[in-house]
């Protein structure tokens, strides 16, 4: 087994008997055996491949002392769901119940919206689970959803393969269903056989200096030319920008506050001063009253204006490519760390929780590659 999985220990949810359990799922490895043979109240299941231990807290408590500083546990899939931001309003998906549906449609389950809403999701995941979800559950439309087994739903998902639908597609296609069996249903160990796609690896696209400058030069609207400009300078998301407030903006520590950002987390990423002088200029012009960018009636400003408005800065710039909110994000990490800029800090300016997803950006910087002489020009070639 590759090393990286060796000293690696997933938590998970087990139910047998109608009682719940700590699965404890590992590679075969000798430390970590040695590790659980001494702790007490383990036992081993074959049908689940994985030792459990009774769920309670003491067990839990069990579980990271025994690990601790040897095995790193990985609780993706124990502690699941979203928890609340303080202050933050509690996410309703009413727009979805209130839905005309054509004849015949099957619509979520009422219980499926709730626990939703009870879990805090963001609307962006609540939308993905539940248009994914109706998919999988009119393809199916004839059963009950409790008689839905394991082997349909890898062949449902085998056929969206086939079909051509990409492993993002079908990740979130099977974090769906997941989540009504295993969180709406209480069925946590139902679907620990159905593998997920491998994911592959893509570089981020990114664009030159050169193409930012052109970008933003041909922009005249003030508001349009704030917004690449701060997609850019700041390395923010596409929604983390739309959600900013005008007191999100720190002109006295010149830093730009971005509040419950990916994953509900709060960070730090810097205001630069010429971006600052044309907020400035802008809010003069616009006044927004509470987002820094909204529509024409107020409120938050859309996704689909961000998207045109890049595209049309791109046509004016003659710049012949598909160039998107995330890809001047990804140009922005990319241009620092070509700059010099420890990769630490751009983790921290990017928000990601893990140094390998920053790391990506090391294959597309090419201020290392530039000082590379191919060796055919090294040949007298006439």
């Amino acid at each position: 087994m590759h090393s990286k999985f060796q000293n690696i220990i997933i938590l998970k949810h087990l139910v047998l008997d109608g009682k719940r359990f700590i699965g404890l799922k590992y590679y075969p490895n000798k430390l970590i055996e040695k590790l659980i043979d001494t702790m007490s109240f383990v036992s081993w299941s074959d049908e689940y491949g994985m030792s459990y231990l009774p769920n309670n807290p003491q067990n839990l408590s069990q579980v990271f002392d025994t690990f601790k500083g040897l095995v790193w546990i990985n609780t993706g899939n124990f502690f699941e769901g979203k928890t609340k931001a303080k202050g933050e309003a509690p996410i309703s998906v009413d727009q979805f119940r209130r839905r005309k549906l054509p004849e015949g449609y099957r619509a979520c389950p009422e219980e499926f919206y709730q626990k939703l809403e009870l879990k805090h999701y963001s609307l962006n995941t609540a939308r993905t689970y539940i248009g994914k979800f109706e998919k999988f559950i009119n393809y199916f439309k004839d059963k009950e959803l409790v008689e839905i087994d394991e082997l349909q739903i890898k062949e449902y998902l085998q056929q969206l393969v086939i079909h051509g639908k990409s492993e993002s597609y079908v990740n979130q296609m099977l974090n769906s269903i997941k989540f009504y069996y295993e969180i709406v249903l209480g069925m946590p160990n139902r679907f620990y056989a159905i593998e997920r796609p491998k994911k592959r690896e893509k570089l981020p696209k990114v664009i030159s200096l050169w193409e930012v400058q052109q970008l933003i030069n041909c922009t005249v609207n003030i508001k349009h030319r704030c917004i690449i400009s701060l997609l850019y300078s700041a390395g923010l998301r596409r929604a983390e920008l739309l959600n900013l407030k005008v007191t999100d903006i720190d002109s006295h520590r010149m830093v730009i506050n971005v509040v419950q950002g990916k994953g509900n987390k709060d960070r730090l990423t810097i205001l630069s001063p010429v971006v600052l002088s044309e907020l400035r200029a802008y809010y003069k012009a616009y006044k927004p009253k509470n987002f820094l960018f909204e529509g024409q009636s107020g409120g938050r400003y859309g996704e689909p204006s961000v998207n045109k408005i890049i595209i049309n800065a791109a046509k004016k710039a003659r710049i012949n490519k598909h160039i998107t909110p995330h890809m001047l994000r990804h140009s922005f990490a990319t241009h620092l760390l070509e700059s010099g800029t420890d990769l630490r800090y751009i983790q921290v300016l990017l928000g990601h929780t893990s140094s390998r997803t920053t790391e990506t950006y090391t294959q597309v910087a090419t201020n290392h590659i530039k000082s590379i002489v191919s060796p055919i020009d090294i040949l007298n070639l006439g």
